[in-house]
């Protein structure tokens, strides 16, 4: 284990209004939180806004600085119509060499399916931006149902041990592609 944390960027994919995204996504931070080899930023894109950043604005380049920055990815996404949501895919496209070379990984939430539709589909998108995503994912079916009025689970174990088996490979992933970046950057 590296003796310096690393960056991971939560990155918040919801955005409509009555969203759950806050409660997965506080759920996922706590629990990423007690990792000690992890520094968590949160990128809630309701906050984000992706589509009114523009290119050269200070909040397009305060945007791109925490994709830059960060060392891995966690992406939150719900499901709709058997995809991930729309400011997603937009504040992905908004970069391009903030994204290479790094490991991402999933807690999608859904219906029956638990949002796994929308993660395969990312998987697409991250592997054009050159992104390395992990297999392991956090997959939470009816989440509603799963968490209780505080956000906390009724039944923390199963989804527990799936946050720990994620971190583990976007630790050892987030680790390795750093230290590669940094003796040859990529692309060049």
């Amino acid at each position: 284990m590296s003796e310096h944390p690393y960056r991971l960027a939560v990155i918040v994919a919801s955005t409509r209004e009555g969203r759950f995204a806050p409660v997965i996504a506080n759920w996922f931070t706590r629990h990423a939180e007690t990792h000690a080899h992890v520094d968590v930023d949160v990128i809630d894109l309701d906050a984000v806004r992706p589509y009114t950043l523009r290119h050269g604005t200070e909040e397009y380049e305060s945007f791109a600085k925490r994709v830059d920055e960060a060392d891995a990815f966690v992406v939150i996404t719900p499901e709709y119509n058997h995809s991930f949501p729309a400011p997603l895919k937009h504040a992905i496209d908004l970069l391009h060499r903030q994204w290479q070379a790094k490991p991402v990984g999933f807690v999608s939430y859904g219906g029956i399916s638990g949002g796994l539709r929308a993660v395969e589909q990312l998987r697409l998108v991250f592997a054009e931006l050159h992104a390395t995503t992990v297999r392991e994912t956090v997959s939470f079916a009816l989440a509603g149902n799963l968490f209780d009025a505080a956000g906390g689970l009724h039944d923390p174990a199963p989804a527990t041990q799936a946050a720990d088996a994620l971190l583990h490979q976007l630790t050892w992933w987030a680790l390795a592609l750093r230290e590669a970046r940094a003796a040859r950057p990529y692309g060049v």
